[in-house]
């Protein structure tokens, strides 16, 4: 997949008789849940039978996970960088951030004393969210579901749906709430329509984490859903475990859609 381009059908035929069950049994451990201790990635980023076609095609452009978010203190920010990393770690994949308009006055702003956004990281335009190999959403939370900045921007991306641009695109998403039950997973699962009208695929990270998802000694965001952080008053900076989940679902989605571009 990329910018115009889409999928490379391969030149091979498809197997039958002995060979079909052999490629069968191939494509049974490509598709097997991911370790949850070791995180090997192997089978999802370098699948078997990716053909030589592909591998070429493959080095000679790099797929793109964009990033895009809304942070208002920085706490999905600093998730999305994480997350950045984690996509970056996958061979052949490239994240890129990117961040929503704010649409508060600055007046407001300076007296909810949220502070400046980082000049280096572009605000994206719903035209150039077609170019994305992957993406993932990243919002605080507004009463259960994501803050009103990132659905105006998701609002403006009318055009992509009338021409289907996004359709089959993956997809998934990263939040921030104030406190443990202020929205971890309902503002996610709120966010899957707007994936669903534009035929896009949602990628959760269900449990590939593996023990940091199941540890009660410490107090951390993230779901099934996707990484996620408390902010508390707005002082509370994300954990290392937190931070790690980040990096798992870049490098998990990362992973999904470099296998998708060889299906």
């Amino acid at each position: 997949m990329g910018k115009g381009g889409g999928c490379v059908p391969s030149k091979k035929k498809v197997p039958s008789g002995a060979a079909a069950a052999a490629e069968d049994s191939r494509q049974v451990s490509v598709n097997a849940p991911i370790p949850a201790d070791d995180r090997s990635y192997d089978a999802v980023s370098n699948p078997a039978t990716v053909n030589d076609d592909n591998a070429a095609v493959a080095a000679a452009k790099k797929l793109k996970v964009f990033v895009v978010f809304y942070s208002m203190y920085g706490h999905v920010e600093g998730l999305a960088r994480r997350m950045k990393k984690g996509v970056d770690s996958v061979d052949g994949v490239e994240g890129v951030l990117f961040r929503v308009a704010e649409t508060l006055p600055i007046e407001v702003l300076d007296q909810m004393k949220a502070p400046p956004k980082d000049p280096e990281i572009p605000e994206i335009t719903a035209e150039e969210l077609a170019e994305a190999d992957g993406v993932l959403f990243g919002f605080p939370t507004r009463y259960g579901s994501m803050a009103a900045q990132m659905k105006a921007f998701f609002d403006s991306t009318g055009q992509l749906w009338k021409e289907q641009k996004l359709a089959g695109k993956p997809g998934g998403f990263f939040v921030s709430t104030g406190t443990q039950g202020g929205g971890q997973e309902t503002t996610a699962w709120t966010a899957i329509t707007q994936l669903v009208h534009h035929g896009m695929l949602f990628v959760p990270i269900g449990y590939t984490f593996g023990a940091g998802m199941f540890k009660m000694d410490s107090i951390r965001g993230g779901s099934p859903y996707g990484a996620g952080v408390f902010a508390g008053d707005g002082t509370r900076e994300p954990t290392e475990t937190e931070l790690a989940l980040a990096e798992h679902q870049g490098k998990y989605m990362a992973a999904v859609v470099k296998k998708l571009s060889f299906a």
